[in-house]
């Protein structure tokens, strides 16, 4: 009787067991066969769980999900995975000495989660992004999904500036107790100037599209209206001028008569769209208030004057990352925060790192530009990222590097955004072109 049983309980565990290790042997095939899937899911999951929100860090795991099956994938293709020293020395190196100075402090879950973001997340998209899109399709849903992800945000600000609350989905966006700017179109970010700079960077990327007719139709007349009224919907005056800026470098860099002519619609629908929504609203003072508001700039003012103060007192390697806060404390008597931020990444850098790291931070933002200055012969026209969107990337540098003179650049998906752009086109820099990659020549 006991063998019997014994055969009917291993027969039950099997028939439990099978089905389950055929579905996740499956579902790591479908990874490892396209893992473009994985890469939108970690950007997903690094847009829709920011710091503040006490949730489990799903984003990590999704990195590390993501990491651990692009190696896999490299093993098992064979393919020798070649790396450029540009942009991968440097933040290499800034990765070490930012490691050293966490590692050199208590214990804080949020000191390492800073970290991953900041220096860890730059690194690994940059290297995988090549790996991962290397054809005409993939290529192709990556600017797709960028583009979605342009309409949610547009959408959510709008809703937010016509108070349509409702309409605000995850509802964590409208709760006041965690991040800051809840009075303001802050989106999944909860900070408002990362939200801005976001949908600055996708708008620049939405126009290359239109540029290239994947953009078109009602689609780009709805999208491209609705970013300007986004954007004047943070109410954070840094964005509106970076905004502004990049607008105008576009359409000067650009030689494309379609480009122009996209710019220039895209600044009077905005116009337009403002000047009616103030007209019409009884918040017209709300944002007559924000232009005068004094309060921000004041702080800032004095924590940039007490972070140079510091800076000079230990200019070559900085000071070390647990004694910056009690010193900040001692030293800034105006305002009273339980933590002060330096709201600039290069000061930041310059304080916690000195003259050391202020250099690497340099070296990285100088390779970053070379990445997209080559031409090729073969431009691969009309893909994306192809040849003509490389007079776009240094205005999408320009737009990230502005913004990281008003706040830390520790937002992972800002991050994994940038890099893995940056990836692509060091890619194609290593490969040719556009000739060197596979399956790029259109169907017939």
């Amino acid at each position: 009787m006991s063998n019997i049983a014994a055969e009917t309980n291993y027969s039950l565990a099997n028939s439990i067991t099978q089905p389950f290790l055929l579905a996740s042997s499956r579902l790591v095939q479908l990874l490892l066969a396209f893992p473009a899937l994985l890469f939108f899911a970690c950007f997903a999951a690094m847009l829709f769980r920011p710091p503040d929100l006490p949730f489990p860090a799903v984003d990590h795991v999704a990195f590390i999900v993501l990491v651990i099956a692009v190696v896999l994938r490299a093993l098992i293709v064979g393919k020798k995975v070649s790396v450029s020293a540009q942009v991968t020395v440097p933040l290499l190196c800034l990765v070490a000495l930012s490691f050293a100075a966490v590692v050199g402090q208590p214990f804080r879950a949020e000191s390492w989660s800073v970290w991953v973001a900041k220096w860890v997340v730059p690194l690994a998209f940059y290297l995988i992004a090549g790996f991962v899109f290397q054809d005409r399709e993939q290529l192709k849903h990556l600017e797709v999904f960028l583009l979605l992800v342009l309409a949610y945000l547009v959408l959510t600000a709008v809703f937010f500036m016509f108070n349509l609350r409702s309409l605000i989905f995850p509802a964590f966006i409208l709760d006041d107790s965690i991040g800051i700017h809840a009075d303001r179109a802050r989106g999944p970010f909860l900070q408002a100037v990362a939200n801005g700079m976001t949908i600055n960077i996708l708008a620049l990327i939405a126009v290359d599209s239109f540029r290239r007719h994947r953009l078109a139709g009602l689609t780009a007349i709805v999208l491209l209206a609705g970013v300007p009224l986004a954007i004047f919907a943070t109410l954070t005056r840094a964005v509106w001028i970076c905004f502004a800026i990049s607008i105008a470098a576009l359409a000067y860099l650009s030689r494309d008569h379609r480009v122009r002519r996209a710019v220039l619609a895209f600044a009077m629908a905005g116009l337009v769209a403002v000047g009616l929504y103030l007209a019409c609203s009884s918040s017209y003072c709300r944002y007559g208030d924000r232009l005068e508001e004094r309060s921000p700039v004041d702080f800032r003012i004095v924590m940039f004057r007490t972070g140079l103060e510091m800076f000079f007192e230990k200019p070559l390697l900085g000071w070390n990352a647990g004694a910056v806060q009690p010193e900040l404390a001692d030293r800034v008597t105006d305002f009273h925060q339980r933590e002060y931020f330096f709201h600039n990444t290069y000061l930041e850098t310059a304080v916690y790192h000195g003259l050391v790291g202020l250099a690497l931070y340099l070296w990285l933002i100088f390779d970053l530009f070379r990445v997209g200055s080559r031409r090729h012969a073969q431009a691969g026209d009309g893909i994306f990222l192809d040849a003509s969107f490389r007079r776009v990337w240094p205005v999408i540098l320009t737009v990230y590097l502005i913004n990281a003179s008003f706040v830390v650049m520790n937002y992972q998906f800002v991050n994994a955004l940038l890099f893995s752009l940056a990836g692509i086109l060091a890619a194609q820099n290593r490969t040719g072109g556009f000739a060197g990659l596979r399956s790029l020549a259109p169907a017939t």
